[in-house]
């Protein structure tokens, strides 16, 4: 089992590198982070932590490709690998629904599947080839090249999912893996392996081959409770962004969550907080104490054959941030790294 740092940069940005710096003492496998217009720039970030690390692999996930044009993804992929020595990667999705309402983009009428599809084949040629001559039902090019080329033979391009079912089949088909997002069930880690298995045997590949990623709300402390309160403030938030059918694979009735989902939407977020009960948290989050994390990772996410665990570590700042709720008890994001370091990842060694 791989673990993994998911940040949004939204820390003060020398405190970000320090964190990344640390979670590459520690030995974690990569540090992503949300290539969103709300956060500053992580192609930057991750540009000076590259030359400030020795094997933290780095990369966006997710990079919405209805916002970011497909040939400059790979430009900067290929940059970052450059600068990285070979430790870049990128996991491509349409983007985060909050942000493209935001944009007045309605994805359902740019059928955000296909285009992620086509997508990831530019990149990915662009990346390989260094020039890409292309004319697809999305983007079309004439001999277009860059002098930006990877270390790497092949840079890891995965895609990130939600929902499915076809998202998981085209990631198994096409890419080197998917991270599902806010997941935290055995039921629904087994329908995103089942659909990743299925593309898997289109292309006469094994699944277990593939970067299996769950992406989880994070937040760990020896008081739990201290924990479970960092979630709960962010548990809302990441769900407004979940479909009725995602929510009940984990266990949760969407009519249960509305109130909650409709706060956050209207922007009354102390609201939406204060809906939240324990128990959405509890099953919308890994949270609580190193030992309770251990094991809602083993009985629920490792069972289904996820192969990796990507970490949205959630800390006092990020609370304050998003929800401006002042949780001192909660540790800080490297504090809370060195609790997984210690007394998570060695029960999946």
């Amino acid at each position: 089992m791989k673990f993994s740092y998911a940040l949004l940069p939204d820390h003060a940005l020398s405190d970000a590198l320090e964190t990344i710096e640390l979670a590459d003492e520690l030995g974690f496998h990569a540090c992503y982070a949300a290539d969103e217009t709300w956060h500053k720039d992580l192609w930057i970030l991750f540009a000076a932590a590259a030359g400030r690390t020795r094997s933290i692999r780095l990369g966006p996930s997710v990079s919405p490709m209805l916002l970011r044009e497909p040939t400059h993804v790979a430009q900067a992929l290929a940059t970052l690998d450059e600068l990285s020595g070979g430790r870049a990667e990128a996991v491509l999705s349409s983007g985060n629904t909050g942000l493209l309402e935001q944009y007045r983009i309605d994805p359902a009428r740019l059928r955000p599947l296909s285009r992620t599809k086509e997508a990831l084949q530019v990149v990915r040629t662009l990346l390989d080839e260094g020039t890409i001559t292309f004319e697809g039902e999305f983007y079309s090019y004439d001999g277009l090249f860059t002098f930006a080329r990877p270390v790497q033979e092949r840079v890891p391009l995965k895609l990130g999912g939600m929902k499915g079912p076809r998202t998981f089949e085209v990631a198994g088909e096409f890419s080197d893996g998917c991270h599902h997002a806010l997941s935290y069930t055995r039921e629904a880690y087994a329908y995103m392996v089942d659909h990743l298995r299925i593309g898997a045997e289109r292309a006469g590949k094994d699944v277990t081959s593939l970067d299996i990623g769950a992406w989880v709300v994070f937040a760990t402390a020896e008081d739990s409770a201290a924990a479970r309160e960092a979630a709960r403030s962010m548990v809302g938030i990441y769900a407004s962004a979940m479909s009725d059918e995602q929510l009940r694979r984990n266990g949760v009735d969407p009519a249960e969550l509305k109130p909650v989902v409709d706060a956050i939407r209207a922007g009354d977020l102390a609201r939406g907080i204060e809906l939240t009960s324990p128990e959405v948290t509890e099953r919308l989050s890994v949270s609580g104490t190193p030992e309770e994390c251990v094991a809602k990772i083993r009985d629920e996410i490792a069972v289904a054959g996820v192969n990796h665990v990507v970490c949205g570590v959630t800390d006092r700042t990020l609370v304050k941030a998003f929800a401006d709720r002042d949780l001192p008890e909660v540790p800080g994001a490297r504090e809370q790294l060195r609790l997984i370091h210690d007394r998570i990842m060695p029960a999946f060694t």
